[in-house]
């Protein structure tokens, strides 16, 4: 039995470090072939950048895989929601309509209102979808250890750590607000520049709520680094496994407020504004088509798995959890649950009007935050002082 039970362990590690195993490998190939032609310095530095493009592509390429499957788990979900089929024609139980859709767009003609401004309404997409992938740099996917002992190579799946990971993430995610502005003011629609608006005014409220949020957790952590803030997180360790644990325990209030103000940033109902097709025919978007419509379509979707892995991240313990899975599908674990979590949301609440929504972040979620920020800091300041001194 002893040895069944080994052997499992065994297999998952070997599934976990994987990926990282290929990494190495084809980092010391290209390390070995580009020193013939290139001096050490130069070949490190090309061999690094190249390995950088390489985890760029693979991470768009599955963003790719995993908007298709989330729009069809969104379709579906709130199809169960709402007591309806769903997607049902394009293939078994339609699990093909994502893929006839984007043949259908990329398909579609591409219709430039006469009137619009050109520059605006072009660059609108792009900056919509840039920003959507860039975020994912900071997001720490798996954990990898190769050896054992002193000599052991500890590799985050992640593609740049940085000391400011979660100033990064709020910084480059808020630009997907310019993109809408730009989206609604370059169309020279009426419905379209009210989306624009209204967005403006959600994310001056709800970012800053949201910001709070993530501040609390940097002072727990003492850093704002996402791969030491999954680190740090405490965690249940019976036998000393990590069994359940994250700042959840110690910021539940921060968690709840970090995704309140999450689903208005993300323009997903009930926080759909600006793009409120009861009000606005479809918001800011009204006058895309064709691939340009796609591209602020997906960015949606990115942006929302975005929020869910950063959740994950910082309230969740991120990588960590029992080693029945490899360290990446318990991200994508509980990415996936808190995905359901907005698809509930999405299926079940209506729509309250823009007015009770700026007010309740004003007069409700900003001094709550400011409250569970106030509390953490003098929570941390006492533990410092009395337990670790």
């Amino acid at each position: 039995m002893e040895q069944a039970i080994q052997v499992v362990r065994d297999a998952l590690r070997f599934l976990n470090d994987v990926g990282a195993i290929i990494y190495l490998w084809v980092q010391q190939t290209l390390l070995g072939f580009v020193r013939g032609f290139l001096p050490d310095y130069w070949a490190g530095s090309l061999v690094w950048l190249i390995m950088q493009v390489i985890g760029i592509v693979c991470v768009i390429a599955l963003l790719g895989i995993f908007a298709i499957l989330f729009i069809y788990f969104e379709r579906r979900g709130v199809a169960r929601v709402q007591d309806r089929w769903g997607p049902n024609r394009a293939g078994p139980w339609g699990l093909i309509q994502g893929i006839a859709d984007t043949v259908k767009l990329i398909t579609k003609e591409d219709v430039i209102p006469v009137r619009a401004d050109q520059w605006v309404f072009r660059l609108a997409p792009i900056v919509a979808m840039v920003p959507a992938v860039m975020v994912f740099a900071v997001i720490p996917f798996g954990y990898a250890k190769i050896g054992a002992g002193t000599d052991a190579l500890n590799m985050p799946f992640i593609l740049a750590d940085l000391n400011i990971g979660i100033l990064y993430g709020v910084a480059v995610g808020s630009l997907t607000t310019v993109a809408i502005l730009m989206a609604g003011w370059g169309s020279n629609n009426k419905y379209s520049l009210l989306g624009g608006l209204r967005s403006g005014a959600m994310m001056i409220s709800y970012e800053i709520p949201l910001a709070l949020a993530l501040v609390s957790v940097g002072l727990l952590a003492g850093s704002l680094s996402t791969v030491d803030i999954v680190k740090a997180q405490p965690f249940i360790k019976p036998f000393g496994i990590d069994l359940f644990g994250g700042y959840i325990l110690l910021q539940p209030l921060g968690f709840i407020l970090f995704m309140m103000a999450a689903v208005v940033e993300l323009n997903r109902s009930p926080g759909d504004f600006a793009a409120a097709e009861a009000e606005l025919v479809a918001g800011y978007h009204t006058e895309y088509s064709g691939m340009r419509f796609a591209a602020i379509y997906v960015a949606e979707y990115f942006n929302a798995f975005f929020v869910c892995c950063m959740a994950t991240t910082l309230f969740l313990g991120g990588w960590r959890g029992p080693e029945i899975l490899p360290s990446y599908a318990w991200v994508l674990v509980k990415a996936v649950l808190l995905f359901w979590c907005l698809v509930w949301l999405l299926g079940t609440l209506p729509r309250p009007r823009i007015d009770q929504m700026l007010g309740f972040a004003w007069k409700v979620m900003i001094p709550l935050a400011l409250l569970n920020l106030f509390g953490t800091a003098l929570g941390v300041s006492l533990w410092q002082a009395w337990v670790v001194k």
